[in-house]
C-alpha cells in the first residue's frame, strides 16, 4: 500500500483550525406543489421565455439551465453565461455543480442564437454531448437543449440529438 508521506500532520505542526468546512445548502421558498411542471419541450420553452431578456435575445448569446425534480417540477433556473453576438462560454463543471447543489434529477438547458439561425453549431452539439455524459455519471438526466430565437426554437430532443 502506498503512503502519502512519512511525516505526520502533528510533526508538520498543521492545525485543523486552518481547514475549511464544506457546507451544502439549498432552499426553495416555493412549495413543491406550486412549482411549474415541465412535461414537454413547449413547457420548458415557456419557462425560458418568461425569464429571458427579450431586449437582448437578438443582441448577445446567453445560456441558462432549468433544474427539475424527479417529478419534473422546476427547482430553479441558473443563468450560466452571457457572451457576445456570436457565442458564449459554458462551464460544464459549474452546470453540474449547480445541479448537485440543488439536488436536481433532471436538467433542461437553453441558449439563444442572436443571428436568428436555429441550426445547432458543431460546438453546440459537442457541448450537449459532454453535458449529457457528465450528468449521466451523476445519475442526472439531460432532457433537452433548446436553441431560442425571437420568433422560434429548436429542440435537440425533438430532432433526435439527445
Amino acid at each position: 500500500m502506498k503512503t502519502y508521506s512519512t511525516t505526520t500532520l502533528k510533526e508538520k505542526n498543521v492545525s485543523w483550525l486552518h481547514l475549511e468546512e464544506v457546507q451544502l445548502s439549498y432552499r426553495n421558498k416555493v412549495p413543491a406543489s406550486q412549482r411549474p411542471q415541465v412535461c414537454q419541450p413547449e413547457d420548458a420553452l415557456s419557462l425560458f421565455r418568461s425569464i429571458w431578456n427579450t431586449d437582448e435575445i437578438e443582441l448577445v448569446e446567453s445560456f441558462k439551465m432549468l433544474l427539475l425534480s424527479n417529478g419534473n417540477r422546476a427547482l430553479g433556473v441558473y443563468h450560466a453565461s452571457q457572451g457576445g453576438s456570436v457565442g458564449t462560454v459554458v462551464d460544464i463543471r459549474m452546470l453540474l455543480t449547480v445541479a448537485l447543489r440543488t439536488n436536481a434529477c433532471k436538467l433542461l438547458v437553453a441558449h439563444n442564437h442572436p443571428s436568428g439561425n436555429l441550426t445547432p453549431s458543431q460546438a453546440d452539439i459537442e457541448m450537449t454531448e459532454r453535458l449529457k455524459a457528465g450528468a449521466k455519471l451523476l445519475e442526472i438526466t439531460l432532457l433537452d437543449h433548446l436553441i431560442l430565437t425571437s420568433e422560434n426554437y429548436y429542440s435537440f430532443a425533438n430532432d433526435g440529438l439527445l
